[in-house]
């Protein structure tokens, strides 16, 4: 049986983010990758300079029309930048009897904003409750929760409680914004806390990390794999993309990790 794995994201025209950096995570760890295109950014290394919404008419297409056809085993969903857009996202899910691993792209690694201030209570009220698991950066935690960014992980973990106490199945926020040599992320659901770290890469070339890590956690559990599993690979696989990253040579300004480092060097 081929392992199948859905994005519903955006497009990043650089490449190195969005729906272009989850099918390339699913491919390189053995899965088949579909997609549903909510948005059309125009970026590159240095930021976004323009952004094109897509009707909800072709969104609810394009879900449709996958997930009637295709064995869908795991959906990610990434950047959902307006109330519309969400709505029809948590209908087809809702239609689909589907949950998913929810990456909240709010801002982009160069700073730039992705969602609406509006649309922020809704991707509360219909998405999160839709979230098998939900992986929040640091500053996406402490947006959601309405709490000043978490210092330590004492703080992540009263952030996390509150996020799940939302609907999530599951959280899992990410340390990559914090200081230290270490990068631990904390995992939160109905069996416990657990701690995910790796050392820390020193890297201008981090473009695309919150895709890559929400893609390689669906490709985990469009595998099979239990949760934890899914968690621990795709960290193990997006810490050495990192590294394999800083000699990739792709624009001028913060690039974008080397998702095929297992196959040919930078």
């Amino acid at each position: 049986m081929t392992a199948i794995a859905l994005t519903i994201a955006g497009s990043d025209s650089g490449g190195g983010a969005g729906i272009q950096a989850d099918l390339k995570t699913f491919s390189a760890l053995g899965v088949y990758g579909a997609s549903v295109l909510t948005a059309i950014t125009a970026q590159n290394t240095h930021g976004v300079t323009a952004i094109e919404n897509l009707s909800p008419d072709i969104i609810r297409a394009q879900m449709d029309a996958v997930l009637s056809d295709l064995e869908v085993n795991a959906i990610k969903i990434g950047m959902v930048s307006t109330v519309s857009t969400i709505e029809t996202i948590a209908q087809g899910l809702d239609r689909w009897q589907r949950k998913a691993v929810f990456d909240p792209v709010m801002v982009a690694t160069a700073g730039d904003p992705l969602l609406e201030p509006a649309a922020i209570d809704a991707l509360r009220q219909l998405l999160l409750p839709l979230a098998l698991l939900l992986t929040p950066n640091l500053p996406e935690a402490a947006l959601l929760t309405n709490m000043p960014i978490a210092e330590d992980e004492a703080q992540m973990v009263r952030q996390a409680e509150k996020l799940l106490e939302l609907g999530p199945s599951a959280v899992l926020i990410k340390g990559g914004h914090a200081k230290g040599d270490m990068s631990t992320d904390i995992l939160l659901d109905g069996s416990g806390m657990e701690r995910f770290s790796t050392p820390r890469i020193k890297t201008v070339n981090d473009h695309g990390t919150g895709c890559t890590l929400a893609s390689a956690i669906a490709a985990g559990l469009a595998k099979g794999m239990a949760l934890h599993g899914a968690v621990s690979e795709a960290k193990d696989y997006l810490t050495a993309a990192m590294a394999a990253g800083e000699m990739l040579k792709v624009g001028s300004g913060r690039g974008p990790v080397h998702h095929f480092h297992r196959w040919w060097a930078a």
